[in-house]
């Protein structure tokens, strides 16, 4: 069972300097993201597994979850330690949180 996380316990988890990945298109992450969220889409992110820690929780985020828990339940496959954040991109901003516009800096 993979642990789904609500919007506030992920915004606890990111001010504690949780490693968050958005497995959203690059578009829609250039859009507004989560700040320091590493954009890996969910295409890609079998083949790029080897770019995430080991040693730590992984949050995986998307607009609005489905496609953080798909990829949740591909890294937790491999043993990873994960947590797809409930209600995504889209609930982080409804409360209110920072967002990033247009940076690329974590797009790969």
């Amino acid at each position: 069972m993979i642990r789904e996380i609500d919007i506030h316990h992920f915004a606890a988890a990111h001010q504690d300097g949780a490693f968050v990945v958005d497995v959203r298109d690059p578009w829609e992450y250039e859009a507004g993201h989560v700040p320091a969220a590493k954009n890996i889409p969910l295409p890609h992110l079998a083949r790029r597994i080897h770019e995430l820690p080991r040693d730590r929780e992984i949050h995986v985020i998307c607009a609005s979850g489905s496609r953080s828990y798909a990829a949740a339940q591909l890294l937790a496959g491999h043993g990873l330690r994960v947590s797809s954040v409930r209600g995504g991109t889209h609930a982080w901003i409804r409360a209110g949180k920072p967002v990033v516009n247009g940076s690329r800096e974590n797009v790969a």
